[in-house]
């Protein structure tokens, strides 16, 4: 096979530099992709010969899926709107730098100022890095403000005096809180996309192993929430034991070579198991074995 033709066999993929990075890397990780980073070296190997790794800015990587430069790529909805880039969105992927939810750009002024309300900052000097997406969402909402671009600390700019008020992403409100600033409005949910350039979306080769990409990064979210457990169950108290396990996940129920015991597995929402447990060991369950989840396709 030629130079050209191995190259035809692989997928260019950019993954967010920065905040995101850790966790993306991760829950690569997760999937069986291990991304191995070089210091001051913007290509990570990876292990797998039919993808090459780049490392970039999230706010970057809507025009360099649009313009081929890379194949397929992880951004955030709120960058996707912000460049209007021009590519195929292949699924959402709620996931960011602390949590599995999607996050928020609010709109917040300094806790003791006078504004309750956006119209009540009509005439006044807004900072933000979301642009484009904040004239809109003035501009929608018909109330004149000043946008202005804000390179970075932008909590500061209130306490600074230099913003009356900022539009910036949070995902707890922690840091907006601990900056002395109260949230009067959201501007933008936003989370995660994975998104192609729309010709390699048309080869149906490269299309076969975004999907798969796709597939397996959506298996590791989904299995992020969830637990499996495994119990054996004295056959008389069967029917009591299976009434406390949730029911829209049916278990698995076998008989062991005891008959008189039964094995019982099934995967349950991680938050219920503190109470499961002790509820289910109450019922008569023994031997109870509760594992992680690694993917749930």
């Amino acid at each position: 096979m030629s130079q050209d033709q191995n190259n035809q066999r692989q997928i260019k993929l950019g993954i967010p530099k920065g905040s995101l990075q850790d966790s993306t890397l991760n829950l690569f990780e997760r999937c069986g992709w291990k991304v191995r980073q070089h210091h001051r070296n913007y290509f990570p190997e990876i292990n797998d010969p039919e993808i090459t790794c780049r490392l970039c800015r999230v706010q970057e990587i809507p025009h360099y899926i649009q313009d081929g430069i890379l194949d397929v790529g992880l951004t955030g909805k709120d960058w996707l709107l912000e460049t209007g880039a021009d590519v195929h969105v292949v699924s959402d992927l709620v996931y960011s730098k602390v949590s599995n939810r999607p996050a928020r750009w609010v709109l917040a002024v300094a806790g003791d100022a006078p504004y309750r309300k956006p119209e009540d900052l009509a005439g006044k000097r807004i900072a933000t890095e979301l642009l484009g997406v904040t004239k809109k969402y003035f501009a929608d909402l018909g109330i004149p403000v000043e946008v202005f671009y804000s390179w970075g600390a932008t909590e500061a700019k209130v306490v600074e005096g230099l913003a009356d008020a900022i539009v910036e992403v949070t995902e707890t409100g922690t840091t907006i809180r601990a900056h002395g600033l109260r949230i009067i409005d959201d501007v933008l949910v936003t989370n995660t996309q994975l998104i192609a350039n729309k010709a390699t979306w048309e080869d149906p080769w490269k299309r076969k192993k975004i999907q798969q990409i796709d597939l397996l990064l959506q298996g590791a979210l989904r299995a992020d929430d969830l637990v499996g457990l495994k119990m054996n169950v004295p056959g008389d108290k069967q029917d009591a034991i299976l009434s406390l396990l949730p029911s829209l996940n049916s278990p698995t129920v076998s008989q062991l070579k005891d008959s008189h015991w039964l094995a019982v597995e099934i995967v349950v929402d991680r938050r219920i198991v503190r109470d499961l447990i002790p509820q289910l060991v109450d019922a008569g369950a023994e031997g109870i074995i509760e594992y992680s989840l690694n993917k749930i396709v």
